[in-house]
């Protein structure tokens, strides 16, 4: 099956089910699905940043600072964000991520709005991460972190949804 035909539950404003699509009708129809995004730290603390392959439907080839993707129909966000931590990173016998926040984030046209579960976890695992899914893959301090942010010399192109997410989390 491919990304496209993955089907989702559609959910209202208030992050209820109402229906369920395929994924590739869910972006063209702009309706609102489910999505987690899980910040990975290592033992040193730092957080995992990847570049995108650009083959993904949304936002190909940005740098993103959370792994993550859609919630499957009929799974939860905690399910969600232990299987794609795990399938990203390409580990096995990750600790539960811990949920920190949720927010609906609105694509502005690319693909619809989706509910935002924010997770984050530590990963004292070697990482593969999944060739599909990352062109590019380190770990970043804060600081490094900070220093590709948009605005400084050396930034970098994010995911806008990550960057909203981010934007969240700094604001505490």
């Amino acid at each position: 099956m491919s990304a496209s035909e993955e089907i989702l539950d559609v959910v209202d404003e208030q992050d209820r089910v109402i229906g369920q699509a395929p994924r590739g009708e869910v972006y063209a129809r702009g309706l609102i699905h489910r999505c987690v995004f899980i910040r990975v730290r290592d033992a040193e603390g730092r957080v995992f940043v990847h570049r995108r392959t650009p083959t993904k439907l949304v936002f190909p080839s940005l740098y993103d600072m959370f792994v993550g993707g859609v919630v499957g129909a009929g799974e939860s966000y905690d399910e969600a964000a232990l299987r794609e931590a795990e399938e990203e990173l390409g580990v096995s016998g990750l600790p539960r991520p811990e949920p920190v926040t949720r927010f609906l984030y609105d694509s502005g046209g690319v693909a619809g709005k989706w509910w935002s579960a924010v997770y984050e976890v530590r990963c004292e695992l070697p990482v593969s991460p999944q060739v599909e899914e990352v062109a590019w893959h380190g770990f970043l301090t804060d600081e490094e972190l900070a220093a590709r942010l948009p605005g400084t010399a050396g930034a970098w192109e994010w995911v806008p949804d990550g960057l909203a997410a981010y934007e969240l989390l700094r604001a505490g």
